[in-house]
């Protein structure tokens, strides 16, 4: 039994920030029903590079325990399907633009009515009102006018993009946070709830500490690497094997079991870098000294001297190294999924682990698979009123 078991959702969404919501919902259990569009579905099912029994790789990774079914909502009559479902789940979900429920006819007032304690849950680019409310955008938008790519790269170049589509992920993360929230809600109230959740938001709040460079500061940060704009020695540096590996000089303490463990004379005390305030002054002068040390030595040879001197230092794994890594698949966040048709194939696990809980990791359906299913066994549909809504082309 999930976390969520007994908990149905309407996945309307597609692309990543929907599906990666309700992939975690999915996981903890609750009984996710994805709508697709007829013959196209999700645009990802058809993604490059990697394919398997028909679906790509990028479907594969995010859409795991979740049923399909196929409804065109521009048709009445699928509509009518859909308010009878609304009428069996709990959380409606979505990742249209603003006014496209409205369109169809399925925003929340509307079905509030057909289920006063319905969840409504949308995720959008910028939220359901603003001046951008608008316009399209991608997990690349978001991340330029949310500003973490001003803050990614080295300093004097060119932005970056974070290699990681937090753009889309961050929303999603909140999103699901929100309809647990909301579940609980609904169970001391008997209330539902009208979820905005949007991308831009969400991003910005992972500023935190650096976003108070600005807030309270007045200054305006800008990227300084692997480093870190506040602690000083906290970034890659590259062995004399031309390997990279990380330190984490966080603390005094650390500072101290660092200069022990390179046993430079006189670094500890040296005036300039006493403390972190004063490393930060003087971080290039002290990244030098490091840099010309770390020369000396393989990658692997100073990773065992800073694991031995208890100083917080990690390798910077190609993702290859990453899915290999004993920790990694220790904690099963590398699983096997049976696709139909292409065997076994490996996929990111889910990283909430609940003890005596047993892991449910069903492939991603075909599209439309579970439509029949669905509308017989949980609407009660005869077969007859099935074939009758597929010939209006509603299915």
């Amino acid at each position: 039994m999930g976390l969520l078991d007994g908990v149905r959702i309407l996945d309307l969404s597609q692309m990543l920030s929907g599906p990666y919501s309700t992939l975690v919902l999915g996981d903890m259990g609750a009984e996710v029903i994805k709508i697709e569009p007829p013959g196209e579905g999700d645009r990802t099912r058809t993604m490059p590079h990697h394919h398997f029994g028909g679906l790509s790789g990028y479907f594969i990774s995010i859409n795991r325990n979740k049923k399909s079914v196929t409804l065109d909502l521009k048709v009445p009559e699928a509509r009518e399907v859909f308010y009878d479902l609304v009428r069996k789940s709990d959380v409606v979900f979505d990742n249209f633009r603003p006014g496209v429920l409205e369109r169809l006819q399925i925003d929340y007032n509307t079905l509030g009515r057909i289920k006063p304690d319905i969840i409504s849950v949308s995720i959008t680019a910028f939220g359901e009102e603003g001046p951008y409310k608008d316009l399209p955008a991608f997990d690349l938008t978001i991340q330029a006018i949310g500003g973490a790519m001003s803050v990614t790269g080295e300093p004097g170049g060119a932005p970056v993009r974070l290699g990681l589509p937090m753009g889309d992920l961050a929303g999603a993360v909140f999103a699901s946070n929100a309809v647990a929230a909301a579940l609980y809600k609904r169970e001391r109230t008997g209330e539902g709830s009208r979820v905005d959740v949007s991308l831009l938001d969400a991003l910005v709040s992972m500023h935190t500490y650096v976003g108070q460079y600005v807030l309270q500061g007045g200054e305006v940060p800008g990227p300084v690497g692997s480093g870190h704009q506040s602690v000083v020695p906290y970034r890659a540096f590259m062995g004399g094997d031309g390997e990279w590996f990380v330190i984490a000089v966080f603390t005094e303490k650390f500072w101290g079991l660092f200069c022990k463990m390179l046993g430079i004379e006189g670094l500890e005390k040296d005036p300039r870098f006493e403390d972190n305030p004063r490393r930060c002054v003087n971080r290039e002068a002290l990244f030098q000294i490091l840099e010309e040390e770390f020369e000396k030595r393989p990658a692997a040879e100073w990773l065992k001297k800073l694991d031995k001197a208890g100083v917080p230092a990690a390798p910077i794994n190609k993702l290859d190294r990453t899915f290999a890594d004993p920790q990694v698949l220790l904690r099963k966040m590398v699983v096997e999924i049976e696709v139909p048709g292409a065997g076994k194939v490996k996929t990111t696990g889910n990283p909430v682990k609940v003890l005596g809980e047993e892991e449910r990791f069903e492939a991603p359906a075909q599209l439309g698979q579970h439509t029949d299913e669905v509308l017989s066994g949980l609407l009660g549909y005869s077969k007859e009123r099935i074939a009758q809504l597929r010939e209006k082309k509603a299915l």
